[in-house]
C-alpha cells in the first residue's frame, strides 16, 4: 500500500549534504507557496475589483466600463465564470457569485499561510542544525 502522507525523517540523524539537499528543497517550497499566495491574493483583488464594480450599478447611472457605452438593464450584468465563459446574471447573483469566489480564495490563502509558516519553521531548524553539524565538524574534538 502506498501513503499519500509524506515520510516524517529524523533530521538529526542526517549527514550535512542531506542537510544541505533538504535545505534547498524547502526554500524551493517556499519560493513556490510564496507565489502561490501572491497569485491567490491577486485574485481576491480582482475579485473584489468585480464585486465592487457590481455593487456601484445604479439603474440612474449611467455606467462605462472598457468601451464607451451605457448599460440598458442595470439590474443584469454579465460575469466571467471562468476559462473564458461569460453568463448573464443579475446583479445579486453576481455579487453572491464574487462574494463566494473571494471567501474560497481567502481560504486557500488562510490554509497556505499556515504551510508557509510550517515551511519557515523547518527551513529555520534544518539551517540551525546545519550551523551545529558544521560546527562539529570544525571542532578538534568533533563536539561543539
Amino acid at each position: 500500500m502506498t501513503s499519500t502522507q509524506p515520510q516524517q525523517v529524523d533530521v538529526g540523524s542526517l549527514s550535512v549534504p542531506q542537510l544541505v539537499d533538504v535545505r534547498k528543497q524547502l526554500e524551493l517550497e517556499l519560493k513556490q507557496f510564496t507565489t502561490m499566495f501572491g497569485q491567490l491574493k491577486l485574485a481576491q483583488t480582482r475579485f473584489q475589483s468585480c464585486l465592487d464594480s457590481v455593487e456601484e450599478v445604479r439603474s440612474e447611472n449611467q455606467a462605462s466600463l472598457y468601451v464607451p457605452g451605457h448599460l440598458s438593464d442595470a439590474d443584469k450584468v454579465i460575469v466571467d465564470v471562468g476559462t473564458g465563459y461569460f453568463v448573464e446574471k443579475s446583479r445579486a447573483d453576481a455579487r453572491k457569485l464574487y462574494k463566494e469566489k473571494i471567501d474560497f480564495v481567502v481560504k486557500n490563502m488562510e490554509q497556505l499561510q499556515e504551510t508557509i509558516h510550517r515551511k519557515q519553521d523547518n527551513l529555520r531548524v534544518v539551517g540551525e542544525l546545519l550551523q551545529v553539524k558544521l560546527l562539529q565538524r570544525e571542532s578538534p574534538q568533533g563536539t561543539a
